[in-house]
């Protein structure tokens, strides 16, 4: 995945889409803030999910977080080796570190999220 051909939401999940199959992981700032994280619970295969409903829980050294779906569809594929690993989502968040891959209901969904660059600059605001 490429965080710079990715979307972003303001929870801090990215979104990288490859014929219609959406891959959601957290960014490299969520991971920060977070800390080290030493437990990922996620839905099902096959569970259908809404554009900003939870979809699973973060554990961390420092908190716990939700994950929250950037779009609607159903989950495909669920990343069992951050679930047996997971610190992987620490060390890549944008490579093995990613969380679920959904099947999109509606690709116009992701014109609402962070481009790249928007992303970058609402990290620069939340700095402020």
């Amino acid at each position: 995945m490429v965080p710079e051909e990715s979307k972003f939401t303001k929870d801090h999940e990215w979104v990288f889409v490859e014929d219609e199959i959406a891959t959601i992981g957290i960014s490299d700032y969520a991971t920060g803030e977070l800390g080290d994280i030493v437990y990922v619970e996620l839905p099902e295969v096959d569970t259908e999910v809404q554009q900003l409903d939870p979809i699973g829980t973060i554990e961390a050294v420092k908190t716990v977080a939700e994950l929250f779906s950037p779009v609607s569809g159903t989950i495909v594929e669920i990343n069992d080796a951050i679930m047996e690993d997971p610190e992987t989502v620490n060390s890549s968040p944008f490579g093995d570190g990613w969380f679920i891959k959904i099947r999109m209901d509606d690709p116009g969904e992701l014109d609402a999220l962070f481009s790249y660059t928007e992303y970058q600059e609402f990290l620069g605001e939340q700095a402020e």
